[in-house]
């Protein structure tokens, strides 16, 4: 077993190291002409961002101080997401080279071509020049009694100047017989050349995905940092009496207050399914990334929840690793009732809770027979899980609908890909059997708080009576 956890390790330690050096010969190299600054500066930041995003990653899981846990984690999980989107764009970059480079050269070849289409380099033939005048005899010769002077013969040229190049018999000034020619003048020196059709290629595709890169990882941070949207979804149950048409509960999960979403962020959460006006609060696990000493105060806004029957909770896996025991006691404190595989009897329904897979680990589990085992299955039951994959036992207990998080709903793309393989359902409403299925995206985000391609959300689910 240990040796096939280091070469798991190994692989995946050798897949982030290659990657890291093909962003940066694309990024650095290719874009310079030489060893230098601009190469090194690459090297330190790339290398120094993921040396800050696993201190910050074991910082938190090691219950570090929470003021060093809140340096490391700004820089070190933005890194997590810029790197990913770095790698995606440079990789897109891959297709659009080619093509760059062909549209420069095609573009090239028609500025060779001149505006009528002719070529105009220099191994074109070059334009008709004017005959020369021919040569004369000296003026004097031409004066009343000076007798003609006759052209110098090829045999009274001077010693080696026989058929020599620029030779014609006719003396020069430096008494050496020179020809007339009508050759071009010798071509002007070429001006310094710029940066070669490559390099200015891998500059313009390498500028491009840093840009890319960038934006999306701000525009998807913003996303986060601005709160969660509501989402408004009708789900009818067979079971559900007339007289509770209509109503309405609030689904939170996955708000990860920590050392980057803090007590501000935990304000506009309660700020906005408190705008909603629910009949009923429902937080379905993963509320908090650290201690209760460390996030109180963050959680402490969770009070000011308002709904006319209440506000529920149940343990999602961060819970596990962050106190479950103290942060029960806790929520409890705020005026929200932790479900511990346990139901409660509402007015229309069976609300039931149970924890999550994470506490089996700490003899904490999920159990469906204490939380349902001998209610009344004539009532609709509504079950409270953090995680997609207990629809089964949901399935198995008569339940007619589960509320769920922990998918983030892929929060990275393309990272819902991986997730949909995990979960049964990514995002949204599905059916198994007679029993339905809600899945939230969250509220939050873990690690960088960013999410791209999936906009976190509170859903308030509308409740509705087949028999009205």
């Amino acid at each position: 077993m240990v040796i096939v956890f280091v070469l798991v390790a190994s692989l995946v330690l050798a897949v982030v190291v290659t990657a890291n050096w093909y962003v940066w010969r694309r990024l650095f190299r290719d874009t310079t002409s030489g060893p230098g600054l601009v190469r090194r500066a690459g090297a330190v930041l790339i290398a120094g961002g993921w040396v800050l995003a696993i201190t910050a990653l074991v910082a938190e899981r090691s219950g570090a101080p929470f003021w060093l846990q809140q340096v490391l984690a700004w820089p070190g999980f933005l890194w997590l997401a810029l790197s990913i989107y770095l790698l995606l764009a440079v990789v897109a970059g891959e297709i659009v080279r080619p093509l760059l480079r062909r549209f420069l050269d095609h573009r090239a070849r028609r500025t060779d071509q001149g505006p009528h289409g002719r070529s105009t380099d220099t191994g074109a033939p070059a334009a008709a020049t004017p005959a020369p005048e021919p040569v004369t005899a000296p003026a004097a010769a031409s004066r009343p009694g000076t007798p003609a002077t006759p052209p110098p013969s090829r045999t009274d040229q001077a010693p080696g100047t026989e058929g020599a190049p620029g030779t014609d018999g006719v003396p020069g000034t430096d008494g050496v017989p020179q020809r007339l020619t009508t050759a071009d003048p010798a071509p002007a020196p070429a001006a310094p050349a710029g940066p070669s059709r490559r390099l200015f290629v891998s500059r313009v595709v390498a500028g491009a995905a840093a840009a890319a890169a960038v934006g999306t990882v701000g525009y998807g941070t913003y996303g986060v940092l601005r709160g969660p949207k509501v989402r408004r979804v009708t789900v009818p149950l067979a079971k559900l009496p007339r007289a509770a048409h209509g109503y309405r509960i609030a689904v939170v999960s996955d708000v990860h207050l920590g050392p980057v979403l803090g007590r501000g962020f935990a304000q506009k959460v309660v700020d906005t399914i408190n705008g909603t006006q629910p009949d009923l609060i429902a937080v379905v696990g993963d509320l908090v990334d650290g201690s209760v000493k460390d996030l109180g105060p963050a959680a402490a806004p969770l009070a000011q929840l308002r709904a006319r029957h209440g506000s529920y909770f149940v343990t999602g896996n961060h819970e596990y690793f962050s106190g479950a025991e103290q942060w029960v006691e806790e929520v409890r404190r705020l005026g929200i009732d932790p479900l511990e595989n346990a139901r409660r009897e509402m007015p229309y329904f069976d609300l039931a809770g149970v924890n999550d897979v994470a506490g089996e680990d700490e003899g904490q589990g999920p159990d469906f027979a204490k939380a349902l085992g001998d209610r009344d299955t004539a009532r609709a039951c509504v079950l409270l899980a953090h995680q997609p994959v207990q629809i089964h036992d949901a399935v198995e207990h008569g339940v007619d609908l589960q509320l769920s998080g922990h998918t983030h709903g892929g929060q990275l793309w393309p990272g819902n890909l991986v997730a949909a393989g995990a979960n049964p359902t990514l995002a949204g409403l599905d059916r198994y059997g007679d029993t339905q299925l809600y899945v939230s995206r969250g509220a939050g985000a873990w690690g960088p708080p960013t999410r791209v391609g999936a906009p976190s959300d509170i859903t308030v689910i509308e409740l509705a009576s087949k028999q009205a």
